[in-house]
């Protein structure tokens, strides 16, 4: 689903605060020192450290392979450091957030984690953290986000002339593999960089084996988990992206290869990649008709004490018992879902295609009216969807200028940010500090 920048930020905020993660004055037999003056403001190794032991947890809750112990933290401590930079300009601009909102944002961890408030805080203690301290994150969290908010949202512009030549641009488009969107399955036979050569044809003989299963319909999302070394999420899906976005030896591979076949191996320095194309469309063109669905969905967001796997198995049992009768989707929507379409029994109202994210969207295409998909995994975390009917609309002249208008904020907001973060960054006085011999 589309969310805005300032509602990411406070969710990747509170994932990051929440319980069960070692990141509140940890305990710990080690010296404390500076490794870095913001603007004379310190950051201490054990900050740095406990922000890197948060990391490492939200890396295996997800499952994810963890980088370098150096290159995590020398992250985590530049992260820090912008952070601290960005929190020095909002005391700077007056920003303040009081204790009602701090309250409000404590509130929706615990109901996300299934505690009271009171829980949330005995849960903190146990985990060796403070509750004070935990509050104290949470309040910096919520001034980064309304600081992002004032400066980089409220700055972005679109102009009448910037969405007329858009329009121009889209409809002289020419049917051409770069320009068009393909979302595409991966499993990754990886080959080691010392391989000797009877390793290599030893995988090449693994990847043409993989290959032949895939393509005798076995389920190519089973596969990838048994075999592939990529990211197992979702499938194995990279995601619907322009072609120009693909390395160029996936899209010369499945340039002519329909929707839904495997295309024949390919060979690149980190291995063998079996490629399955999973969806494709054609330049986007605008047009002044639009199919629209409407759709409902149970958002859970997974977090250390709500793993995917969890949250796959928790949805798929809401689904059981709709199915069956037994519950209401509403109903449930209200009571669990993590959105804010939960009051309005999971509602999204009627959309236009591009209005949720590729994984999101990719499956409510395949729905039939009144249907319930499996739980889907999207980059906000696991959906239960329903399609509820779907209408071809006319769009008036002001909704495709909109429409544009959207799309194009969208992308100019991310670099904004970024532009943004780096002259903060460069404003600020950074001294690093070597640790005590």
């Amino acid at each position: 689903m589309k969310m805005k920048f300032n509602a990411f930020v406070i969710i990747v905020a509170a994932a990051l605060a929440l319980p069960g993660m070692p990141v509140l004055a940890q305990k710990t037999s080690q010296a404390d020192f500076i490794v870095a003056l913001v603007n004379s403001e310190p950051i201490t190794d054990s900050e740095v450290r406990a922000s890197v032991a948060r990391m490492e947890q939200q890396f295996k809750a997800q499952k994810q392979a963890l980088p370098p112990a150096e290159e995590l933290r020398l992250g985590v401590l530049d992260r820090m450091i912008n952070e601290r930079a960005q929190l020095q300009a909002a005391a700077e601009a007056g920003i303040r957030i009081d204790d009602l909102a701090v309250d409000q944002a404590e509130e929706n961890i615990a109901r996300q984690s299934e505690l009271s408030v009171e829980d949330l805080h005995r849960r903190i203690v146990k985990d060796g953290g403070n509750p004070k301290e935990f509050r104290a994150q949470l309040r910096e969290q919520l001034i980064l986000t309304r600081l992002r908010e004032r400066e980089v949202e409220s700055r972005v512009r679109i102009s009448d002339q910037e969405i007329d030549k858009y329009i121009v641009d889209e409809q002289a488009k020419i049917v051409d593999p770069l320009t068009q969107e393909i979302n595409i399955a991966q499993i990754l036979i990886a080959v080691p960089e010392s391989a000797s050569k009877t390793d290599v044809d030893a995988l090449s003989a693994k990847a043409v084996k993989v290959l032949e299963r895939a393509r005798g319909n076995e389920d190519f999302a089973a596969l990838v988990q048994e075999f592939s070394a990529a990211d197992k999420s979702n499938g194995g899906q990279l995601g619907l992206r322009r072609g120009e976005r693909y390395p160029s030896l996936f899209l010369d591979a499945t340039l002519n290869v329909p929707v839904g076949r495997v295309a024949e191996i390919v060979r690149s320095p980190a291995g063998f990649h079996i490629l399955k194309v999973l969806e494709r469309r054609g330049a986007s063109n605008l047009s002044k008709t639009v199919v629209q669905s409407h759709a409902r969905h149970i958002l859970l967001r997974t977090s250390p004490q709500l793993s995917q796997s969890a949250a796959l198995a928790q949805l798929a049992d809401y689904r059981a018992r709709i199915i069956a009768g037994k519950a209401d989707f509403a109903s449930l929507a209200r009571e669990f879902s993590q959105d804010g379409s939960s009051a309005q029994g999971g509602d999204l109202g009627w959309a236009s295609p591009g209005m949720f994210v590729p994984e999101f969207e990719g499956v409510l295409n395949r729905l039939r009216d009144g249907e319930i998909a499996p739980p889907t995994v999207s980059r906000f975390g696991v959906h239960l969807i329903q399609l509820i009917e779907r209408r071809r609309t006319e769009l008036s002249q002001r909704e495709v200028r909109e429409s544009v208008r959207t799309t194009l904020r969208d992308a100019k907001l991310d670099e904004a940010y970024m532009n943004w973060a780096k002259d903060i960054r460069e404003r600020a006085f950074v001294e690093m500090r070597e640790p005590p011999l």
